[in-house]
């Protein structure tokens, strides 16, 4: 694991809160009650995000299996 000394934050309802040292958004996170997620790792410093972990996982899946539903597959005739 990398330990990274700032990031840039993302409250979560969207506003940025800018950017703090790693251990500073932990607590930040926790305070609220939220986990703390990475969201663009190559970006610099990375952007996290406050949110609720879980829900994001449940609302991810969802879109994916969304996405696949509305997929076209295209099959070709030889």
């Amino acid at each position: 694991m990398i330990r990274v000394p700032q990031v840039r934050v993302v409250d979560d309802e969207g506003s940025q809160l800018g950017v703090m040292a790693t251990g500073e958004a932990l607590r930040l996170a926790q305070e609220r009650g939220f986990d703390l997620v990475e969201v663009a790792p190559m970006a610099s410093p990375p952007v996290v995000r406050l949110l609720d972990y879980g829900q994001f996982k449940y609302e991810q899946t969802r879109r994916e299996k969304e996405a696949r539903r509305h997929q076209r597959s295209v099959e070709f005739k030889e």
